[in-house]
Parts: structure tokens; sequence; C-alpha cells
């Protein structure tokens, strides 16, 4: 075998050993970064052999992967500054659907079976057996999904029609499966936001008292 024939086979079988490697991967974005490393050296491979179909094909699938990552990087950073500021959940609206709601349309029920939250865009919402009203930009429904029976602990309830986004807890389990950092970050900050819910709540039982009282 001349050495140009060497260096042919020994260059199809490392691009082959990347895109085997890629497969071993069990996360989102180590997988997405080799899949780029997997563009590149196929890139290179083609050109050099002249397998312009194998170069076209992978010239498509880099920017994908690249987006991809960009857009999971991104994703992490603005949990990771949502844990550590204001405790917002607005980087979810990206993986989010818009959904109308009517005047006095119930969104769900107590004991209702859980299957998705939703961030407020606009409207007036209430969640009926507490009588708390929800102002825009809050997010709701989002225990339900840690709950061990899934079960709705209070009725959602339109005051005034408006928009809602809603992402089902599918989405969210994904995307925690496909990047743990992503999936400790948001435990962190559904747990932060249930401490800051029952403060509120105590403070809203401790004035309701002092008024009974006075």
């Amino acid at each position: 075998m001349d050495m140009t024939g060497l260096v042919s086979g020994a260059g199809g079988f490392i691009a082959s050993a990347f895109v085997v490697a890629g497969y071993t991967m069990r996360t989102m974005i180590p997988l997405r970064i080799f899949g780029i490393l997997t563009n590149v050296v196929f890139i290179a491979f083609s050109i050099a052999h002249h397998h312009y179909p194998v170069m076209v094909l992978h010239m498509i699938l880099l920017p994908l992967n690249i987006y991809r990552l960009r857009e999971m990087l991104l994703l992490v950073r603005e949990v990771k500054r949502s844990v550590s500021s204001d405790l917002s959940m607005a980087w979810l609206k990206p993986f989010m659907t818009e959904r109308k709601c009517a005047t006095g349309e119930v969104l769900f029920y107590k004991h209702e079976q859980a299957e998705e939250m939703y961030y407020i865009v606009s409207g007036r919402y209430r969640l009926v057996e507490s009588g708390i009203e929800l102002p825009v930009g809050a997010i709701v429904g989002e225990l339900g999904m840690l709950s061990p029976s899934n079960k709705r602990t209070q009725t959602l309830e339109c005051l005034e029609g408006g928009l809602v986004l809603s992402v089902t807890y599918s989405k969210v389990q994904e995307l925690y499966v496909q990047n743990p950092e992503f999936g400790f970050y948001f435990l962190r900050l559904v747990s932060a936001r249930l401490f800051q819910n029952v403060g509120k709540l105590e403070a809203q039982l401790a004035q309701s008292s002092a008024q009974a009282s006075s």
C-alpha cells in the first residue's frame, strides 16, 4: 500500500473513531462539543479526499451543533444567574408555548394531575383556595413536578383575560437529563422559590391575624 492509501485509511479510521466516541456521550454539552470536533475532522478528511457529499453534510451539521451548544450554555448561565439574583424563571421562555386565557377560565383545578407549569405574561390570575393573586412575571405550577403524586394543590383561575406561556414537565425533565448542571441549578432555584413562597404566605397569615385581633 502506498503512502497516500495509508494516510487515507488512517484518516477514515480516525473520523470513524470520532463518530463511535460521540455515541458514548451521555450528556448534551459534551456531546455537542464532540459533535463539532467530529464535523471538523470529517470536513478536513472529505476535502483532502474529494468526498464532497460528506463534506456538504458536515458543513450543514457544524453550525447546527454550534447553535445547540450555545443554546445550552446560555440556558445554564441564565439558571445560575436566577439562583443568585431574583429567582426568575424567564429563561424557560424559549421552551414554552403561548396560551390565551379568557376571564373566568380555570387553568387547572385542585387535585388535578399536574403536567405543566405556567409563566404569566399578561392578565390577572388567582389561586382560589389561598386567595393569592399572582403578578405578571410569576411562575405557577412548578412545584407539581416535584410532588410525589404530581397533583395540583390549588385551583388557578383567570380573573382578567391575558396570556400565559406553558412548558410541560417532560420538556423540563428532558433539559435536566441532557445537562446535569442545569438540573442541579434548577432544583436549587425551585427550592429557593418554595422557601420564598412559604415566607410570603407566613407574612400574609401574620398580617391577617393582626387585622383580625385589632
